[in-house]
Formats: C-alpha cells, structure tokens, sequence
C-alpha cells in the first residue's frame, strides 16, 4: 500500500502531523460533534496530501490546510441538508392544529373559566357543570341533584348571569376609553 506521508518531504509531513490537533479542535468548534469533526480533519489532510504540489509556499501550510478544512465543513454541511418534499410544504402550511400561541391562550381561558366557576355558590356551580361542561339535559340535572327542572333552571341563569358579569368585569378596565382633557383657548 502507498504511503501518503513518505510522498511528501519530511519537513512538510512533520508540519502536517503537527497541525492535525488543530484541524481537529477548529472543526469540532465550528460541528460541536467529536466523530464529525474527526472526519473533517482527515478529509481535509487527504485532500492536502493528494493536493500537496499545489501548495506554493510552505510558509502558508497553516491557512492552506484551514482553507482546505473549511471547504471540507461546506461541502459536509451540502451534503447533509435536508431537502423537503413540495407535498410535504403543503400539508405544512394548510395544517389547522392549533399553534402554541393559540394552545396557551386557550389553556389560560380554561383556567379563566374554572376559576370563574369555582368562585360560584356550590349550588349554581353543580348546576353549571352539569350542564354547560358535562353537556347533561335540565330532567337529567334535575334526577341528580334531586331538584324540580325550574330550579335547575333558574340557577342556571343565575350562574351564567354571574359568570357574565364576572368576564364583563375583566373586560371594563380594557375597554373603558381615554379621556380626553378640554382646554380652553382665549
């Protein structure tokens, strides 16, 4: 098997051997990954070795080998990207879950609504979530808590007359308008 190293003159392949630590630690700070970066430094000392005859001055050895191990981390980075399929894009953009704005924003009017509810009387909060919530008829309501249907009926509108309230209340500070000062002007 052919030898790389003993092509190139011994001076130049002690340099090479000595910069290999570096190539390393400068491609594992630009990857963040130790078997990558591995990689990229031996790419990039075969390419140098296969290369060597084009390196003019021996002096630049150091900016020629990073040079050759950036384009190595250019052409990894090219090779790894992922291409997406067009039919993919458009389930994408059509997707109609609920993004995460629109989850927490439902989740807080959740917690809005319980706490609304719990701060009800026992009586209209039963009746309110047996109904509203648990989606149970007024006879069926009724046959639970052992209550003629009127009565399940008129605590019924009171809790959401209160619940009303209660969000009608919320809302005034946000909606009431500025007032605008009148000056008078002689």
């Amino acid at each position: 098997m052919l030898n790389l190293f003993s092509l190139l003159n011994f001076p130049l392949r002690r340099r090479i051997e000595e910069l290999r630590p570096r190539l390393y630690r400068l491609a594992y700070s630009w990857c963040h990954d130790a078997a990558l970066a591995d990689d990229l430094a031996q790419d990039a000392l075969i390419k140098a070795l296969s290369r060597s005859d084009q390196l003019r001055d021996a002096q630049a050895l150091e900016s020629w080998l990073f040079s050759i191990l950036n384009n190595c981390w250019r052409d990894s980075l090219r090779a790894r990207r992922d291409f997406s399929d067009v039919e993919d894009l458009d389930e994408a953009i059509v997707d109609e879950s609920p993004s995460p704005e629109q989850r927490y924003a439902s989740r807080q009017t959740v917690q809005r609504v319980r706490l609304a509810i719990a701060g009800l009387p026992i009586g209209q909060r039963q009746v309110i979530t047996l109904v509203d919530i648990e989606e149970c008829s007024y006879a069926v309501v009724a046959a639970i808590l052992d209550l003629p249907v009127g009565t399940v009926m008129s605590r019924l509108a009171r809790a959401r007359q209160a619940l009303r309230q209660h969000f009608m209340a919320e809302q005034a500070p946000k909606m009431t308008p500025q007032r605008a000062e009148i000056r008078r002007v002689k």
